[in-house]
């Protein structure tokens, strides 16, 4: 298993939360096929909401509300959906109801500016929320008035505000808020690469690779010795199939940080990839050396 690294390793666990919820796929109300199916038809649906949004007179990074269904086969996934909602998005639901042979949970999002990309993502995140609880995103629609916007108070001058916000929703895995703020602070601060990458994590945290990399290119532009971002991007890359190129970055971290155990033992895993299991035994040895204690199972299961 690949891991991520300095500050988001602390995150990796949300990855394991959908390949957990994948476990006894017959008794699923939204299958593993209907969410990879529904995926890109999700972010199509977004960006055509939002330029109806324009149409209508909205401005972008506008702030602007939202209502939102979801529909499951039971109450209690709703629930328990609902409940961490409240607690890490801080929306607001009435209680499930039955209609038919589902379930409706109906809801009201928090104010946040928008653009038609954030909007996208912010939507991609619910809908990935979902299908984490068993419900499927229903529909979603703006409540503000175009005729009256507003938007953030907060000092343009201090884009650091805004990461450190992006880095609070993080935390609570609310990942469509956090590419929100993260968007705010590089309109700010084109320059900042801390929040081009961790942008760059959350879309990867939504299954939008490609936009993550994006990310990821971005913020080595800006420094291309920017080592958690060559790392982070090695990982994408690696992810990808593309085990060459990843390999390229892996060894620039390690050029610039010779003793970092995460990057030997995630380079080892793409020599292994790669058919190099003596460089790969070598460089899990190395990660074992610099105290990465994973590195110990893949010696004793490939390095024999």
């Amino acid at each position: 298993m690949k891991k991520i690294g300095i500050w988001l390793l602390l995150l990796f666990l949300s990855l394991t939360v959908y390949s957990q919820s994948d476990k006894g796929m017959d008794s699923r109300f939204f299958t593993k096929k209907e969410f990879n199916s529904g995926y890109s038809e999700e972010k199509y649906v977004a960006t055509n909401v939002y330029k109806r949004m324009l149409k209508d007179g909205f401005k972008d990074y506008a702030l602007a509300k939202f209502d939102i269904d979801f529909i499951s086969d039971s109450s209690q996934k709703l629930d328990t959906l609902s409940t961490f909602l409240q607690e890490n998005y801080d929306f607001k639901f009435e209680k499930p109801v039955q209609d038919d042979d589902h379930w409706i949970l109906t809801g009201t999002a928090t104010a946040l500016p928008y653009t038609e990309e954030d909007l996208m993502f912010w939507v991609i995140d619910l809908y990935c929320k979902g299908y984490e609880f068993d419900c499927r995103l229903d529909g979603y629609g703006a409540l503000s008035d175009p005729g009256s916007l507003s938007y953030l108070e907060a000092d343009p001058e201090v884009p650091v505000d805004f990461y450190n916000e992006g880095l609070n929703e993080i935390n609570k895995r609310n990942f469509g808020k956090a590419i929100i703020y993260f968007s705010v602070a590089i309109k700010s601060s084109p320059k900042m690469k801390e929040a081009w990458q961790a942008r760059g994590y959350c879309k990867e945290m939504i299954y939008s690779y490609k936009a993550a990399r994006r990310d990821y290119d971005k913020a080595l532009e800006i420094d291309p010795d920017y080592t958690d971002a060559l790392l982070i991007r090695a990982t994408n890359k690696d992810d990808a199939g593309e085990y060459d190129v990843a390999l390229i970055d892996y060894n620039r971290v390690i050029e610039l940080e010779p003793d970092n155990g995460l990057a030997y033992y995630n380079r080892g895993n793409t020599k292994f990839n790669l058919g190099d299991k003596s460089g790969a035994c070598m460089d899990w040895t190395k990660a074992k050396s610099l105290g990465e204690t994973d590195a110990q199972k893949r010696i004793d299961a490939e390095c024999k």
